[in-house]
């Protein structure tokens, strides 16, 4: 078993969306209504800053802030896959319904695809965030 936070970690909202320690994950997207609970809890359970959009580290996971008025979401997608190592994570997070910047989980299941990834699992992200795990799909791929 892992030091005494694991426990805490794992009851934590980041632990619930699958941060572990160690992970590095970059954020695309930051402002200022941005679920900064959910951030001090990733850094929390990873005990790594999130890196920002200008790092070129090649990450684990990317946290990818999004409203309806930043654009095409497709482009989107595809411009934060260059950060994300083989076999890591995209979690889109979208304001939650009613919430301005609000994103229709259908422009979502239609946009996923389009960039190559397969959304995996959808939950509440806190109280005005919705979270979409997108991963790049394995099957096909050569070792």
């Amino acid at each position: 078993m892992g030091g005494t936070a694991d426990p805490a970690a794992d009851q934590s909202l980041a632990g619930k969306l699958g941060f572990k320690h160690g992970l590095l994950v970059q954020e695309f997207g930051y402002d200022d209504d941005v679920d900064e609970d959910l951030r001090e809890s990733i850094e929390d359970v990873t005990g790594e800053e999130l890196l920002d959009e200008d790092a070129d580290d090649i990450v684990d996971v990317v946290l990818l802030w999004w409203r309806e008025e930043d654009g095409d979401l497709v482009d989107g997608l595809v411009d934060v896959l260059t950060s994300v190592a083989e076999g890591g994570v995209i979690w889109l997070l979208t304001p939650k319904s009613g919430r301005p910047g609000h994103v229709e989980p259908s422009e979502i299941q239609e946009a996923a695809p389009v960039a190559g990834l397969h959304a995996t699992k959808s939950i509440s992200a806190g109280k005005d965030w919705a979270g979409t795990r997108l991963v790049a799909p394995t099957a096909g791929r050569k070792s």
